[in-house]
């Protein structure tokens, strides 16, 4: 995964709560046994006006206007701005992996499930919690300003507006490193592998019957 220290981009708002994992990522499109391919069908009952399935051109859709999403001024958008508890629902690692490879390296929201918060920094994506009036100021300016853009330092742990206005949040130190390292647990214990071949050398010593 490509490690996440600073980012910038553009902002997108989808002002609702409650967005569950079924909408971020719908069930008929996880048929893949591959970690790949499912960017297309974020938000697939919201993007469009017809049914998909898995394997559907996308030539052959009927796009919802007006979804955020669809509207050219947030074309190539990487910062989600939503409201509280978004990602909850089942706990579907599939969607991180959509909105991930769908474009998007930060989602900002007030509060987020707790499971999919921690899916999303495992998937290299981060989730920043603000306040709801932090939120609601956000919303407003992302509506009212065409391009509106947002930076991310992770390492100071702020998000900063163009105008210089500092959002500070918090992270777990251990999904920090990871971000920042653009690891996931396993790679983070692949890290200490000459520790591990070590200590399984000395306690062989120590107890060779074992």
């Amino acid at each position: 995964m490509e490690p996440l220290v600073h980012h910038e981009g553009l902002v997108v708002p989808l002002d609702r709560d409650n967005v569950d994992t079924d909408a971020i990522m719908p069930k008929q499109f996880m048929k893949s046994i591959a970690r790949t391919g499912f960017g297309p069908y974020l938000f697939d009952a919201w993007r469009h006006r017809d049914p998909g399935y898995y394997g559907k051109p996308a030539a052959e859709r009927e796009p919802e206007p007006g979804f955020v999403l669809n509207q050219p001024r947030y074309a190539g958008a990487s910062v989600l701005l939503a409201g509280r508890n978004f990602g909850c629902g089942s706990s579907r690692e599939h969607a991180p992996w959509a909105l991930q490879q769908y474009g998007f390296r930060v989602l900002i929201a007030e509060s987020f499930a707790d499971i999919f918060f921690n899916n999303c920094c495992r998937n290299g994506l981060l989730p920043v919690r603000l306040d709801a009036a932090r939120i609601e100021r956000l919303m407003a300016a992302v509506d009212a300003q065409p391009g509106y853009r947002l930076r991310v330092d992770l390492p100071a742990q702020t998000v900063t507006t163009a105008d210089g206005e500092s959002h500070p949040f918090d992270i777990a130190p251990a999904l920090k490193a990871l971000l920042l390292g653009g690891l996931d647990e396993t790679g983070a214990t692949l890290e200490l592998a000459d520790q591990i071949r070590a200590f399984e050398a000395a306690h062989l010593a120590r107890s060779p019957w074992l």
